[in-house]
């Protein structure tokens, strides 16, 4: 049995082969610079470092408090790709079924390409004004002011960007937490000064309970004299921050394989410190090692070269304060390596780079679940022609039972936005590409000749 989504259309767009994000609709042609409600106010930094003060208080807190209603799984865990195939494995096994889905896949795509890239064409302009890595000339500098409301408009457009991405946001009861706990196992620990920031801001999708991939932990297997083994930890595939400092610009970051606990790290302005434990142990190993030379050595000195013993003991004193201060500089400073060597490794993508990426990754998803709403719509009993409500529900459930089947992860299907984007899709243009449709030449052809610069004489 096959969809035609003819039936569910109940609107068609003017410009033909559109298929439209309707949660980004409202945003983009907005002109009112406030802060959506996806991201709320400026982060108070009263209100998180009282809930900061809640968590100190508590005792080895595990994880955030009522995790499961503060963070929902809406990322698909599947590739395009990967989805298609188990939905032709599973529901269109005969060769009809497997190529009407095919082409409706590719159909999709074209739909929804030439939307995408207007909406990357708008960030990047809205963007280009604040963006510090631009490599064409710069424009004349703005005002804090001016800086600061262009970057919250920046955050006003990626709102739908990221919801249709599938990113959850980060709530600050789980940034409190984040920022307390640490990890017993993470040899590098960070410090943040909450004064030096006007806002942040964290998104993730992709949660997994595991052992965190080896060069994304930080000192994970190795104890201070003994290897550990590594432990399960709560982490996600990516996250993406905004932030700003005091007296600096937006910082828009992406990263991979970050541990709930490890959300500090990925801060702009931080600080490396030394766990308790450790300076414990550093601790414990000079006195001893002063004991041991004190009694060798000292003793000495002080029978043979007749020096007196405050003397002595000053000078002692002295030389265990410069090599507590070398050995603890020298820990700090191959812990800060380690730690810049581990955000080599999670960095995914920053500031413009970003944009493209959540626009690429929206643009997956968005196919995701049209695809998921063709497939399982068309096994809907009796028909889609019921009221919408009911249809989306059923739609919900029925794909949330099937992906905990098939991949184990609880994942929070919307519904309502599949059905919404295959109504979207209007089948005027038939599949890709339609006739006509213009083709550039190769890349090769086009950079066989590299045009010179004209000579330039000095003579008048």
């Amino acid at each position: 049995m096959t969809f035609d989504p003819c039936p569910f259309l109940s609107f068609r767009f003017q410009r033909k082969g559109l298929a439209m994000l309707h949660v980004a609709r409202g945003v983009w042609g907005s002109k009112v610079r406030v802060l959506p409600a996806f991201l709320g106010p400026p982060r108070a930094l009263s209100s998180l470092a009282a809930k900061m003060g809640e968590y100190r208080k508590m005792w080895n807190p595990k994880e955030p408090r009522n995790w499961a209603q503060q963070y929902r799984e809406h990322f698909i865990p599947f590739s395009k790709q990967q989805l298609l195939r188990l939905l032709i494995q599973e529901f269109h096994s005969s060769p009809a079924e497997k190529a009407a889905l095919e082409e409706f896949l590719a159909h999709v795509e074209f739909c929804t390409l030439f939307h995408y890239h207007e909406i990357l064409d708008r960030l990047q302009a809205l963007y280009d004004p604040i963006n510090p890595d631009r490599e064409t000339l710069h424009q004349p500098s703005l005002t804090d002011t001016q800086r600061l409301s262009n970057e919250q408009e920046v955050l006003e457009a990626l709102e739908p960007l990221l919801i249709q991405a599938n990113f959850s946001p980060l709530s600050e009861d789980t940034l409190a937490y984040a920022l307390v706990v640490h990890h017993p196992q993470d040899e590098v620990q960070v410090t943040i000064n909450l004064d030096q920031y006007v806002y942040m801001h964290f998104w993730a999708l992709g949660q997994r309970v595991g052992q965190m991939p080896q060069k994304s932990s930080v000192g994970s297997k190795r104890g201070f004299f003994t290897r550990s083994p590594p432990a399960e930890r709560r982490y996600f595939k990516r996250v993406v921050l905004a932030a700003r400092t005091k007296g600096g610009h937006l910082v828009l970051k992406s990263f991979k394989d970050t541990p709930l606990e490890g959300l500090e790290q990925l801060l702009p302005e931080l600080k490396v410190r030394t766990s308790t434990l450790q300076r414990a142990l550093l601790n414990l190993m000079l006195i001893v090692s002063g004991l041991v030379f004190f009694v060798n050595v000292g003793m000495v000195v002080v029978s043979d070269l007749k020096v007196g013993t405050s003397l002595l003991l000053l000078f002692f004193t002295v030389f265990m304060g410069l090599r507590a201060s070398k050995m603890f500089g020298q820990r700090r400073s191959a812990q800060a390596l380690e730690l810049a060597h581990m955000l080599y490794y999670r960095s995914t993508s920053n500031n413009s780079e970003l944009l493209t990426a959540l626009t690429l990754r929206a643009q997956d998803e968005h196919a995701k679940e049209a695809l998921l709403a063709r497939s399982f719509l068309a096994r809907l009993p009796g028909g889609a022609s019921g009221p919408p409500q009911e249809t989306s529900k059923w739609l919900q459930s029925e794909v949330e039972s099937w992906l905990l089947t098939q991949s184990g992860c609880e994942v929070t299907f919307n519904g309502a936005r599949a059905l919404a984007h295959l109504q979207a899709l209007t089948p005027s243009i038939g599949l890709y590409p339609p006739p006509g449709f213009p083709k550039l030449d190769q890349l090769t052809s086009l950079t066989s000749e590299i045009p010179q610069a004209t000579p330039r004489s000095d003579n008048p």
